[in-house]
């Protein structure tokens, strides 16, 4: 798509400094940047490459100005503008709209006139598909499964019975929802399952990255809140509740019951223990392991950042001999007071 730089301004919400004719149709790093080309400045590390940049158009903040030689699109927020505009100029494609001869489809189910749905996809008994959805190759949708309107489920995709799924989801390819939890007990060394009786619920505007897993409730359900973001190769075990509007970065694993916030961030190879709660607008760094519930807002860590093997490994000695080291200083501690 080919727009003005007024057009996009008008889009984004900002003001053009330079020439508003200019036509944009493609978006860039500063370094890679042609003519024609937009790109963004979010950084002041970046700084440094804004001034050889050969791109028509840079979207910046006011303090950066000064330093651009190019048009300028000046905005309150550079990153969140170039998403705005980046989903302008290249709109996601959908499949031709029908019903591919290779699907196989119960004859209970309605099929709206705006739906795609492409090859060897299997949809069961009374499910419910909302206008303009599309189903990649291979998707499978069980029994009483509900699809809301202007969903795209990429390739591969499996939804279990019973499964709810809001509007606008995107889903991408390899990934299962409502797979059964991981829930047995122990009879005397042997295990017994336990039916999953409940399903999975998501709400509007998700986004689910490949190969991510959700499993279906134990007895209640799974919940997804509205304009949630999962990345890749996530596991959120059974009667998870992520609350709305929250992000989670690739492999992090979610056991059970637990209850997510909404506004959190959370990082990558995050592990998050059973039953617990996190509070609203908490950020948890990458490789955290977290073990309790977390009330208050804010940033939480924990791990061992990355050190030279030889000092890793006095540090982990000096870790063993902590609990020894305490003891000595409260002694020291309490004959000090004497």
């Amino acid at each position: 798509m080919k727009l003005t730089l007024q057009q996009l301004a008008r889009h984004a919400g900002g003001r053009v400094v330079g020439d508003d004719d200019i036509v944009i149709d493609s978006v860039a790093t500063l370094n890679n940047a042609r003519p024609g080309s937009i790109t963004f400045l979010t950084s002041p590390s970046y700084r440094q490459y804004l001034g050889d940049t050969r791109a028509s158009a840079v979207i910046l903040s006011e303090s950066d100005l000064e330093h651009c030689p190019v048009s300028a699109l000046v905005v309150d927020d550079p990153y969140v503008s170039y998403a705005r505009l980046a989903n302008l100029l290249y709109p996601a494609e959908r499949p031709a709209l029908g019903v591919h001869p290779a699907a196989v489809i119960d004859k209970s189910v309605h099929i709206p006139d705006s739906v795609s749905i492409g090859p060897h996809c299997y949809i069961g008994p009374s499910v419910k598909l909302g206008e303009n959805v599309s189903l990649g190759p291979g998707c499978v949708l069980e029994s009483g499964v509900e699809i809301g309107e202007k969903c795209y489920l990429h390739a591969n995709v499996t939804v279990q019975r019973d499964c709810v799924i809001g509007k606008q989801a995107v889903i991408h390819p390899g990934v299962i929802i409502g797979s059964d939890g991981f829930g047995q007990a122990n009879d005397n060394g042997i295990w017994i399952k336990i039916p999953q009786i409940g399903k999975v619920v998501i709400g509007d505007d998700v986004e689910i990255g490949a190969n991510t897993t959700i499993d279906r409730g134990a007895i209640d359900d799974t919940i997804i809140g509205d304009n949630v973001k999962l990345d890749n190769l996530i596991q959120v075990a059974h009667n998870v509740r992520i609350g709305a509007y929250t992000v989670i970065a690739s492999s992090t694993a979610i056991a059970g019951s637990v209850q997510i916030g909404c506004h959190c961030m959370i990082a990558g190879a995050v592990a998050i223990a059973g039953h617990i709660e996190i509070a609203d607008n908490v950020t948890i760094t990458g490789m955290s392991l977290v073990t309790h519930t977390i009330r208050e807002p804010g940033v939480y860590s924990s791990g061992v950042p990355l050190d030279l093997n030889r000092q890793w490994h006095k540090n982990a000695v000096r870790f063993k001999q902590l609990d020894e080291m305490a003891k000595r200083i409260k002694k020291l501690e309490s004959r000090l007071g004497k």
